[in-house]
């Protein structure tokens, strides 16, 4: 065993883990692989459901958010500080019925059903502070073959 400083145990702990890269959002490649939108549902269910979900690589968990408008900024920040990326409805696209705008969140991350129920009532709590709804999330991967 190395008694130099950080030998043998900077090796073990940074070594294990080496940084996946991050999905692009825009890649043509991705495929829906698991969709959530049942707030009755868990989150291990909806996973189980996903038969072309992979477990061992990462997917891109994406969350859809409606937000008033004047909330969007906030809520933005908010995600982005915490690793998504937030994207808004596409210019043109109708507000739904109550004026609110869609805002998804999205980031690359190997998922579980712990840290996907966890996610889900983090942005559940987020969208209903600022007035509006989680109305569900949904993984993707690039397709095989």
């Amino acid at each position: 065993m190395s008694t130099e400083r950080g030998g043998f145990w900077r090796r073990w702990r940074f070594g294990r883990r080496r940084p996946r890269p991050d999905l692009d959002p825009d890649d043509p490649r991705l495929v829906v692989v698991v969709t959530a939108f049942d707030d009755t549902e868990a989150a291990s269910a909806s996973l189980a459901r996903g038969t072309r979900w992979r477990p061992t690589e990462p997917a891109l968990l994406r969350h859809h958010l409606v937000l008033p408008p004047d909330s969007l900024a906030r809520a933005a920040e908010q995600v982005t500080a915490e690793g998504y990326a937030a994207r808004t409805d596409p210019e043109g696209t109708e507000p739904d019925p109550d004026g609110r705008v869609l805002l998804t969140a999205a980031r690359t991350q190997l998922l579980d059903a712990l840290h996907c129920a966890q996610e889900r009532s983090r942005m559940a709590g987020l969208a209903q502070r600022l007035g509006g709804d989680a109305l569900g999330w949904e993984a993707l991967q690039p397709e095989v073959g």
